[in-house]
């Protein structure tokens, strides 16, 4: 398994409207950056990510799994972007702000914290149990 984390502006896609999805989910839609598309192609069934609101809010809220891996995105009129399926899995009991991440050493290399712009990022698995913790995720 790999993990991963999807940026959202919360005005243009919430954490609460991915939850109302429920099991069904919703396609991670209209990404035009080629690096966030690498990674989405690299995605797995059964992956974990954590959905971040960026903006004024700049936080990790919740936890999504990857339910359809990668297909072309019918958003993208230039035929190059693709999507991927997330359902909601579970709430960010205490929600990790990018400060927080900045502030904790074992995060220093995380991609998060150093490009902090890339709206679909990879996770390694020893940051995925840090923000876990920091965000009271057992």
């Amino acid at each position: 398994m790999a993990y991963w984390l999807f940026k959202s502006e919360p005005e243009t896609w919430s954490w609460a409207q991915q939850k109302a999805k429920g099991a069904k989910g919703e396609p991670w839609n209209g990404v035009r950056n080629h690096q966030a598309k690498l990674n989405m192609q690299a995605m797995k069934k059964g992956d974990l990510g954590f959905f971040y609101h960026s903006g004024a809010e700049r936080q990790i809220v919740g936890i999504v799994e990857v339910i359809g891996e990668y297909r072309p995105d019918p958003t993208d009129e230039s035929g190059k972007f693709g999507l991927v399926d997330v359902k909601a899995v579970r709430d960010v009991l205490k929600p990790v702000t990018l400060a927080d991440a900045k502030a904790a050493p074992k995060l220093a290399d995380m991609v998060l914290v150093k490009f902090s712009r890339l709206s679909v990022q990879p996770v390694t698995p020893a940051e995925w149990k840090v923000v876990c913790t920091m965000g009271g995720v057992k």
